[in-house]
């Protein structure tokens, strides 16, 4: 496990029509590369990114890869996501609505990470 200042949480509220969509992703990333302990909590148009199937085909920046890449290579490389679930909730969005692995729980849960002295960004 991560010591407390190697961790970090990234506050998204950017979907699919927002290039810094992209830019949260290639952060995590690169996160999880440089050795941190890294955690996306989606919030607002958030949410969105992990609809099953919503990704499929989203490129924000053309000189990135394709979101869903970048998501796959996340998760696949130990970073957690966690869905807001009010945000999912107003969205119609169920937890079997997500792809696999991703955490529905509020706001509490990235609290914990930031008491135990994560580094927050915001997108």
């Amino acid at each position: 496990m991560a010591s407390p200042h190697e961790k970090l949480v990234i506050i998204a509220s950017t979907g699919l029509d927002d290039e810094r969509t992209s830019v949260t992703w290639s952060v995590a990333n690169g996160g999880i590369a440089s050795g941190l302990d890294v955690t996306v909590f989606l919030v607002a148009s958030g949410a969105d990114i992990v609809r099953k199937g919503a990704i499929a085909h989203a490129r924000m920046n053309p000189l990135d890869p394709p979101v869903k890449d970048m998501v796959e290579n996340f998760m696949e490389s130990g970073g957690k996501v966690i869905v807001c679930p009010p945000c999912a909730k107003v969205r119609g969005y169920e937890p079997e609505d997500m792809i696999d692995g991703i955490e529905v729980a509020g706001s509490p849960a990235v609290h914990a990470l930031i008491k135990e002295g994560a580094a927050t960004l915001c997108f």
